[in-house]
């Protein structure tokens, strides 16, 4: 693997959930243990499963892993980590500031930016500090801050006092406010970083257009803010010899050997590495060490019983939608899950029914348009520009809250308005203006707003008060989108997954961002199931087995509704196909 050729001190591992980070940092760790390297392997993947996948408990602490020589491991939490965070940043002004104050400090560290930055802060330590870590070869992290996590560490100072001040209330200030107090521990972490003698950052994806592109922005955002040292690598690509085996094989394998042909023009000329896809599920030493082996022993057919899955379809779920007549529907998941397809699928089964229908999304790579690949009676399509949105709240922001700072604090308020969180507020302003149509006909939504955005609306109320003010304060009648959101008669929330341990995990982890927001899912959506698709092929039949754990846990612990969608040999696009996947069986 060109990855591991002459590896520097610090790898770092990252890409979009259930791309197997955690597989290939693990497996990577080995390699280099079992060549005499003395390694430590990190996690800061909430998602991430390093222990189960050691068949041994690690956590918080350095843990040697007993059956690899050279070899520890260490679990951060984040969310541990945020908590301490939190309580170094409101200890002080605890009982100091008004109570009032204190807790919109709280509010504002409750999301996922607080959580990212306190990872950060985390394994910051570990690649500046020599005393705990000079007894290591490499240090390898399973996951890898964000260009918008690094850009933050590099911002100048004095955000405590903005803060405090009352100044502070944009989408990600709150996080920053104990980043001063370790400036130089952070600035030495990005030199690191930045250093490709100490660090090379290896990006992880799948033979699908969605995690490249996913790839390519994150090459594009690093190499700008200095990580120039980087590697790909294409995960789970289906082998040669086993298109031949069956249609959906075959399906697959002439699919990503499409999308590959077309690979993004930013990664082409990166050192690239393809692991192909292996019929085992990746916990334990001895998957591990075939996981970077350029053959696997694929199963013979005779192995293998037949595989049954009586699990509700799509159109079970849309039959429940209908009913009411009109209303909102949104998907949610992480990317690459199929949000899009779904909202499609959905939307195409309501409208087939005779129903008035809005499609619509924000997410500018969905290519909705390109998913129905034409139109029908009772459907309608929108997409929200995210980029013209975010200039029309930039704008907003600097000519209200903007307005009474002076030069300094402007600066600190338009450089948080670059943050990504900017993003997901200004899209959610949007989508407020669409859901009104949803007290007449219904009004399906590809977007996936976080947990985070959702609780930092509520909190703040600034979204609250923008709508009282557009409805006007004579008209008591009014619901806010926060509202409706909140309302299970009026919205139905679709948690989108796939049939493996990261994106389920992933879910579960946004329904619980939700139901803290006060939105409780409708129903899980498990899609491309290989399980549901009953091949032939040895090898699927054996990741179908795989799956049927996952769903089980998908029907009996995570959701109150849910359905499986076949992986099909076709992709779903065109309305025909769409109507076709609705009401698979």
């Amino acid at each position: 693997m060109q990855f591991l050729k002459y590896p520097p001190r610090f790898l770092f591992f990252t890409g979009k959930g259930g791309v197997g980070k955690t597989s290939i940092a693990c497996a990577s760790a080995i390699e280099l243990a079992e060549a005499g390297k003395r390694v430590l392997l990190v996690s800061t993947d909430p998602a991430s499963n390093v222990g189960q996948v050691f068949g041994i408990k690690i956590g918080n602490d350095i843990t040697a892993i007993p059956a690899i020589a050279n070899l520890s491991a260490l679990e951060i939490d984040p969310q541990a980590a945020a908590q301490l965070y939190r309580d170094r940043i409101v200890g002080p002004v605890r009982g100091k500031l008004p109570d009032a104050v204190v807790k919109g400090i709280e509010e504002q560290l409750s999301g996922a930016c607080t959580t990212e930055i306190a990872a950060f802060d985390e394994f910051t330590a570990l690649l500046t500090n020599d005393a705990l870590t000079a007894q290591y070869d490499h240090i390898i992290f399973d996951t890898a801050p964000t260009g918008h996590t690094i850009r933050l560490l590099q911002l100048p100072g004095a955000w405590s006092g903005f803060l405090e001040e009352g100044k502070g209330d944009a989408s990600c200030l709150g996080p920053l406010a104990g980043l001063e107090k370790q400036r130089t521990q952070y600035k030495e972490a990005v030199d690191a970083l930045a250093n490709p003698e100490r660090t090379r950052l290896i990006l992880v994806a799948r033979a699908q257009a969605s995690t490249l592109r996913e790839a390519a922005r994150t090459h594009d955002e690093l190499a700008g803010i200095g990580l120039s040292k980087q590697n790909l690598v294409i995960n789970g690509v289906l082998p040669q010899s086993e298109a031949a085996q069956d249609p959906l094989a075959q399906a697959i394998y002439a699919r990503e050997q499409k999308v590959l042909s077309t690979i993004p023009e930013v990664l082409k000329n990166l050192p690239t590495d393809i692991i192909e896809l292996k019929p085992f599920n990746l916990v334990g030493l001895d998957a591990l060490h075939l996981l970077l082996k350029d053959q696997a022993l694929i199963p013979d057919a005779s192995e293998f019983t037949p595989i049954t899955l009586n699990a509700p379809n799509l159109s079970i779920l849309v039959d429940e939608i209908a009913r009411d007549g009109h209303g909102l529907v949104m998907t949610m998941g992480k990317g690459g899950v199929g949000k899009t397809t779904l909202a499609a699928a959905v939307a195409v089964e309501l409208a087939h029914r005779g129903l008035a229908v809005h499609l619509t999304t924000s997410d500018p790579a969905a290519h909705i348009n390109e998913t129905l690949n034409g139109t029908m009676d009772n459907l309608s399509v929108s997409r929200i520009d995210p980029h013209a949105e975010i200039e029309r709240y930039k704008q907003h922001v600097m000519e209200t809250r903007g307005a009474k700072l002076d030069d300094a604090g402007r600066k600190l308020l338009e450089e948080d308005l670059r943050s990504p969180c900017t993003e997901e507020i200004a899209v959610f302003q949007a989508f407020s203006r669409i859901i009104r149509e949803a007290g007449k006909k219904f009004v399906v939504m590809d977007t996936a707003p976080t947990g985070h955005t959702l609780l930092l609306l509520d909190a703040t109320g600034s979204y609250h008060r923008d709508i009282e003010r557009q409805m006007g304060k004579t008209n008591a009648h009014f619901t806010t989108p926060m509202m409706q959101l909140q309302d299970p008669k009026q919205t139905k929330v679709l948690l989108v997954t796939l049939a493996e341990t990261t994106p389920v995990l992933e879910a579960a982890n946004l329904q619980a961002d939700l139901r803290r927001a006060g939105i409780e899912p409708w129903a899980w959506v498990v899609n491309n199931s290989v399980a549901a698709s009953n091949p032939r092929s040895p090898l699927l039949r054996k990741r179908a087995q795989n799956e049927l754990h996952e769903i089980d846990l998908v029907a009996n612990t995570y959701a109150k509704r849910y359905a499986v969608l076949p992986l099909l040999k076709d992709e779903p696009i065109g309305v025909e196909k769409l109507l076709m996947l609705s009401r698979h069986q």
